[in-house]
């Protein structure tokens, strides 16, 4: 399994300056397109980029650079090592995967609370012309498939068959 690495910069107040940390982060070498970088006080783990850190992990990536025994390039050196470095791992993973479980239900909650509120979710829904009767029964009859019927009413060919059932027209002929 091949790791990828990443580096976190934490800094408490937008006058502090996160220089030192980038550069170790570019010496290590982290890529730059890895790095993640909050300039927010350390009271809490309520940190935008930190967060979308934890959503991108996986085992076996890097994240801890300055304490060794958190290092996951370590592993197997020896017993203890490889325990934390497992057990960090997994914590890790536990965070971002609540959150992640966390985020889908708010989400959810939030389109149940619009849904309720009226909020219609998706492309209007196109209205069926006339013309579409005429080409139903021809395609009824075998005389076009649902596939030209749809060519000329200018939609999908799905669309056309939804139609069809919708009508409760020719129950069974898909």
């Amino acid at each position: 399994m091949e790791s990828t690495i990443y580096g976190y910069i934490r800094v408490s107040t937008k006058e502090q300056c996160e220089e030192r940390q980038l550069i170790a982060l570019r010496e290590f070498p982290v890529p730059g397109k890895n790095i993640f970088m909050d300039k927010l006080s350390g009271k809490d783990f309520n940190r935008p980029q930190y967060k979308k850190l934890l959503r991108k992990l996986k085992r076996g990536d890097i994240v801890v650079l300055d304490m060794p025994l958190l290092d996951a390039r370590q592993t197997g050196r020896d017993l203890t090592g490889t325990f934390v470095a497992d057990l960090v791992l997994q914590i890790l993973s536990y965070v971002a995967q609540t959150e992640r479980e966390n985020i889908r239900q708010r989400q959810m909650e939030g389109i149940a609370a619009a849904k309720l509120r009226g909020v219609q979710f998706g492309r209007p829904r196109k209205p069926v012309p006339e013309s579409f009767f005429d080409l139903k029964e021809r395609w009824e009859r075998k005389e076009i498939s649902s596939r030209q019927a749809a060519k000329e009413l200018h939609i999908a060919q799905d669309t056309f068959l939804r139609w069809v059932h919708e009508q409760g027209i020719c129950a069974g002929k898909k």
